[in-house]
């Protein structure tokens, strides 16, 4: 006898609010550009309702401003939004490292382990001899290895700030990259030397290596000019 979910089946309202909820974190809806409940409800084969509820969501959380008549707003980042979250990323991810080296072996020996999976991974996705070159995919695997390194530290309030970052870091990741899978490669590279880094045992050099990272991928200079 086959198994039943104990899950809800979603409603059409949830459908559309993650529907348009992916395409907003994906870039595919700029900051300034507007949506109609109209053309979301024909994409989706959807009525009107739904749409609307999913909209009122989106705005309550800050993604949407909503016109009446006339559609919702797509709200750009707000300025210094960047510069906030890269800081509180060098802050979060630096202080992880620290105590991971500063722990026994075997967790930074875990960490490095599971921070060269996702970059194998992005590798894959990325993999330019295939026609499956897969940035949606790369954008999930960089926001799981920034976590990753966050998770390590053992603080779970720390990694719950983390996580209530990611989904801006995963709209910051998409417009950077750009759809280029070439760009993204280079931000491979800087994963690889962030995993050396902690490999090498050598907390400083990562905290240096994540400001060059982190500020070459989102064109940010850094409050202190770049030097961290």
């Amino acid at each position: 006898m086959p198994r039943r979910s104990s899950a809800p089946p979603a409603s059409a309202a949830d459908t559309v609010y993650r529907h348009v909820k992916d395409a907003l974190l994906g870039g595919r809806h700029p900051g300034g550009s507007m949506l109609s409940e109209v053309d979301v409800a024909a994409e989706l084969g959807v009525s009107r309702t739904p749409v609307r509820e999913a909209f009122l969501r989106l705005a309550a959380e800050g993604w949407l401003r909503l016109f009446p008549k006339r559609g919702a707003l797509v709200v750009p980042a707000a300025p210094g939004e960047a510069q906030d979250v890269l800081d509180a990323r060098l802050l979060l991810e630096g202080h992880a490292v620290e105590q991971v080296l500063a722990g026994p072996p075997g967790a930074r020996e875990e960490l490095v382990a599971t921070l060269r999976g996702l970059v194998a991974r992005q590798r894959d996705a990325l993999d330019a001899d295939t026609d499956d070159v897969d940035l949606d995919a790369y954008a999930d695997l960089d926001a799981a290895f920034h976590h990753a390194i966050v998770a390590a530290g053992g603080n779970a309030v720390l990694t719950q700030v983390a996580g209530t970052l990611r989904e801006r870091q995963s709209r910051m990741v998409a417009l950077s990259v750009g759809r280029s899978s070439a760009r993204a490669g280079t931000f491979v590279d800087g994963h690889e030397a962030l995993v050396a880094a902690i490999a090498d045992g050598d907390a400083a050099g990562f905290r240096a290596r994540l400001a060059a990272h982190v500020h070459d991928a989102h064109g940010t200079a850094g409050r202190h000019g770049g030097q961290r």
